[in-house]
């Protein structure tokens, strides 16, 4: 059956992340620091307008762009939280955003087009630009200058192939931010080389020094960004599956053809979740929100610092809630780290190549979980840290 598949779909690598999810689901007494979601439920007003939804009968299509008032509160909500220019007009609520990241490339992309990838990056990116016939280029991005992308790494990508820059910060998995200032430092780069921006989004409330900022609130960046965000992270919502995209009309007009033949629409039930998420924060600021932010900082100084003790040497996270320490001291890669301490002491960390070359030598712990289990996996990692040394 292998003539049927399709050259790009045979060519695709299986997730380093669901490898691990499999194997730890049937290993008793093992602690994951692998999974990429809160381990927050979803706060109780947000699930129970849901289930009011269901129970007035809301259960059919909503239009394909979403519900009117979703779009309007999302527009809304970027403008007043992070000064994003936004139209309902051009905002597409989807499943997810990884739909959006998807919707984004098939929409853009001829074959050939090159797509600038700064790495470590989220694990779709590289297989999403694949599967629209772009080519994914990897920007290395180091733990020496705070996994920032400069204006050299930036210049120094562009060929003439060049269509667009994947921007994704607080990232995942290293937990870095670019500030305001660095920014700007890229934007006359794009602009000389004409460069869409696609700007994920996804962990914006989760910014632990300053208040995130998204390039599309910058000099006119708005009419050559596509911001994508959603739920998941914030509002702990990632089994919803609720996301949305606001793009440059053009660019929207062409996503929003996709999705109609593709998906139709977002799932009714979850688009009145999430704008109960919304309409509840601008009530109360975003108290539940700020919550979370909070305990993870915690967590992530709690990680970070207990493995720069251990002579792994790590990143503090400034947002997101990952930390990306780097194995190179032990001797190991991180593929044979992740599956050392796996056997030995039954937890499941990402390998960082995963994330492309340039984490090679890291593995990406998530800090999605309760303090008892962090300090248990902590004591284990550390056990099988000194098992190599003797």
């Amino acid at each position: 059956m292998r003539s049927f598949i399709n050259k790009r779909s045979a060519e695709l690598k299986p997730s380093g992340i669901r490898k691990f999810f499999d194997i730890v689901s049937e290993m008793d007494g093992a602690i994951s620091l692998g999974v990429g979601e809160p381990d927050f439920v979803t706060p109780w007003s947000i699930r129970d307008a849901a289930i009011r939804s269901v129970k007035r009968g809301l259960t059919q299509y909503t239009g394909n762009r979403g519900l009117p008032e979703l779009r309007k509160n999302i527009c809304r909500y970027l403008c007043e939280r992070f000064s994003i220019p936004a139209d309902p007009a051009h905002t597409l609520v989807t499943v997810g955003a990884s739909e959006a990241i998807d919707l984004t490339l098939r929409a853009i992309c001829e074959e050939g087009d090159e797509i600038l990838v700064p790495e470590p990056c989220y694990v779709s990116y590289a297989p999403s630009v694949s599967l629209s016939g772009g080519t994914p280029v990897a920007v290395h991005c180091v733990a020496d200058n705070d996994f920032v992308l400069t204006p050299e790494q930036l210049k120094a990508a562009i060929t003439p192939k060049t269509k667009a820059l994947i921007l994704a910060y607080p990232n995942n998995p290293t937990g870095a931010i670019m500030t305001r200032e660095q920014l700007e430092a890229i934007i006359p780069v794009i602009e000389e080389h004409d460069l869409l921006v696609i700007s994920d989004e996804i962990y914006a409330e989760l910014t632990y020094v300053g208040k995130h900022v998204s390039i599309a609130s910058l000099k006119d960046m708005s009419a050559r960004t596509v911001v994508i965000s959603g739920f998941s992270k914030a509002f702990a919502m990632t089994g919803w599956r609720v996301g949305f995209v606001c793009a440059p009309p053009e660019i929207d007009e062409a996503m929003f053809k996709i999705h109609q033949y593709t998906i139709m629409c977002a799932p009714r039930v979850s688009q009145h979740a999430a704008n109960a998420a919304l309409a509840e924060g601008f009530t109360d600021g975003f108290a539940v929100v700020e919550e979370m932010v909070e305990e993870y900082a915690r967590r992530g100084r709690f990680l970070a610092n207990a493995f720069n003790s251990m002579g792994l040497k790590c990143f503090m996270p400034k947002g997101a809630f990952y930390v990306f320490p780097s194995v190179a001291s032990t001797g190991l890669t991180g593929d044979e780290f992740a599956n050392g301490l796996l056997r030995s002491q039954k937890v499941a960390v990402v390998p960082g190549s995963a994330f492309g070359d340039a984490g090679l030598y890291h593995v990406r712990c998530s800090y999605a979980t309760s303090m008892a289990q962090l300090s248990e996996a902590i004591d284990r990692i550390s056990r099988f840290i000194e098992s190599i040394k003797r």
